[in-house]
């Protein structure tokens, strides 16, 4: 059944009302979960720069693209691999993925990653929103741990007829921290509100 779509919240982190904009996110997240996030600093030559890369790793011949088969939460991972949903008895998700992590090694000091001021800002905003102080996380330490991840997603569309139902990328909940969401315009994402 097709459910009607809603409205995303949009988020400017631009707003110089860091409390109405901490209130706005804490809404957005119990409301709809979601929000559009904009004025966020990420560079948009950078951005479309990344997007055509993905394209053309992922239009690589499978032989080329299992030679980076993931190991340790990095590299390749091809299509039905990977199922987000183990509770589930379809076949695997319908999306291939290549994992990018962190370039520190775990003998590397991990305060020496640097974050643009936007998402400096973001991070304090959602302590905000969740009533913390807004250096709660920074003094937590959870800027300091090379941690980030860069997934890049290919979903190839309906591939098959069959009577097994498909899904991109089954049920699930993220980990970490926080998860930014970068789409290059085509519509397929659902979610589901609890």
């Amino acid at each position: 059944m097709m459910r009607e779509s809603i409205q995303l919240p949009i988020i400017d982190l631009t707003s110089p009302h860091p409390i109405s904009t901490a209130r706005a996110i804490r809404q957005a997240c119990v409301d709809v979960g979601f929000f559009y996030l904009i004025n966020h600093g990420v560079d948009e030559k950078l951005f479309k720069k990344v997007l055509e890369q993905s394209k053309k790793f992922f239009s690589l011949p499978l032989e080329d693209k299992m030679k980076l088969v993931r190991r340790n939460h990095r590299g390749y991972t091809p299509l039905y691999a990977e199922k987000l949903d183990t509770s589930s008895t379809t076949q695997g998700d319908s999306k291939e993925s290549f994992y990018i992590g962190s370039l520190e090694g775990k003998s590397v000091v991990s305060n020496l990653n640097q974050w643009p001021e936007e998402g400096i800002r973001l991070i304090s905003l959602i302590a905000l929103a969740l009533d913390l102080d807004k250096d709660f996380f920074h003094k937590a330490g959870a800027c300091d741990s090379p941690n980030g991840f860069l997934r890049l997603l290919h979903y190839p569309g309906e591939l098959q007829l069959s009577e097994q139902v498909v899904y991109g990328a089954s049920a699930h909940s993220d980990y970490g921290m926080l998860t930014l969401l970068a789409t290059d315009g085509v519509g397929g994402l659902q979610a589901r509100l609890m």
